[in-house]
């Protein structure tokens, strides 16, 4: 098998590159197993990757018109669509994760958007989605949100394994930190089949930081552009270094408690005039996880550099933070905008294809 960046990235930097990309044609074709032999260790997915993936191909016809046929629901049939792919790419990573005892070889579903405010709702259907699926190298998805806080904390009390998504900023990063830690202290017995991934965004904060700094417009300010988001990401890793060590950690490690990991998602360039590989170059380091679309896979395979960075220059990211606050752009306000942006968006890509769902529906009957 030839060797790729993406297995340096892991056996010299220990960092797991895994793709932000599912559709059925790539697990019938033989695509995604290719992905896995050039050295993707996982996988995640979202309420848009799925409305490209369904609304956008033919592929899920036939098993569309066999659920509308036996009288499903739209949204029914949606789950199950969403669910027979997991379940498959499932199967596909499942030698990872048994050659890496528990480390990688996840696959990622997330429960449904509209629930992002309402803990009791998403726990319902955190604990439906995992029993359904019932695969060890199963992640449910749960937004970091402040109602998604709580849930994450109870789903991994009960055992069960949480990629928190939609992180924007290292406060929430910090509640949801806390949350895995107070899970696994009232989880029973041996805590080494609980896993958790927190999935900080990356790129959408230069998207929105840089829009600012463009309107403040000073020669300071413009200097700035581009440093935010890999400085946010710098800061967020030194804080999950911190809070993974001590006695309050080593006491959960006794008991098989494996590292929340960071996730860096959100990581294609959306700046046409910055490196393509960016968020992926400055942001590598040990017990990480960086998840790249296939586009930026292929261009990080191409070009990207292996070396250890997500620990370097923290100091400067720290200067570039606080450059950026004096400027009067408040970085929680910034990350609390994002965040609702983000359920905003997953919950118009979920209602649009429930739409388009529909409308093929219509077509069977």
């Amino acid at each position: 098998m030839t060797q790729t960046r993406l297995h340096q990235l892991f056996t010299e930097q220990g960092q797991s590159p895994w793709l932000d990309n599912l559709k059925r044609g790539w697990i019938t074709s033989g695509e995604l197993e290719r992905w896995v032999e050039r050295g993707v260790r996982g996988i995640t997915s979202n309420p848009s990757i799925f409305q490209k993936a369904i609304g956008e191909s033919d592929a899920y016809d036939p098993a569309l018109r066999e659920l509308v046929v036996e009288g499903a629901s739209i949204e029914d049939s949606y789950w199950s669509l969403v669910t027979a792919d997991i379940a498959d790419a499932l199967t596909i990573l499942r030698p990872v994760y048994d050659a890496s005892n528990g480390q990688d070889g996840y696959v990622s579903v997330e429960v449904a958007p509209e629930l992002a405010d309402d803990t009791e709702a998403t726990m319902v259907a955190a604990r439906e989605l995992d029993n359904r699926i019932g695969q060890p190298n199963l992640y449910v998805k749960i937004p970091g949100t402040a109602g998604g806080v709580p849930a994450v904390q109870q789903m991994i009390a009960e055992g069960r394994s949480i990629n928190v998504t939609l992180l924007f900023g290292v406060e929430r990063y910090a509640d949801v930190i806390e949350a895995y830690l107070a899970g696994l202290e009232a989880a029973e017995g041996d805590l080494s089949g609980i896993s958790s991934v927190a999935s900080f965004f990356i790129s959408r904060v230069d998207t929105e930081i840089d829009r600012r700094l463009t309107e403040i417009g000073t020669p300071g300010a413009l200097g700035l552009k581009g440093k935010a988001a890999v400085a946010n990401g710098k800061l967020a890793y030194a804080l999950a270094a911190d809070k993974f060590s001590g006695p309050r950690w080593e006491a959960l490690a006794a008991r098989g408690a494996r590292v929340q990991r960071p996730l860096w998602a959100s990581t294609s360039t959306k700046d046409p005039s910055y490196p393509d590989t960016l968020y992926v170059d400055e942001l590598i380091g040990p017990d990480s996880v960086n998840t790249l679309p296939d586009v930026t896979l292929e261009a990080f395979i191409d070009h990207g550099a292996v070396a250890r960075t997500v620990d370097v220059d923290v100091d400067e990211a720290r200067t570039t933070l606080a450059q950026i606050t004096a400027l009067g752009i408040d970085m929680g306000e910034v990350a609390t905008k994002l965040e609702a942006e983000g359920v905003s968006a997953f919950s118009k890509s979920f209602d649009e294809l429930l739409g388009v769902m529909s409308t093929r529906a219509a077509e069977f009957k």
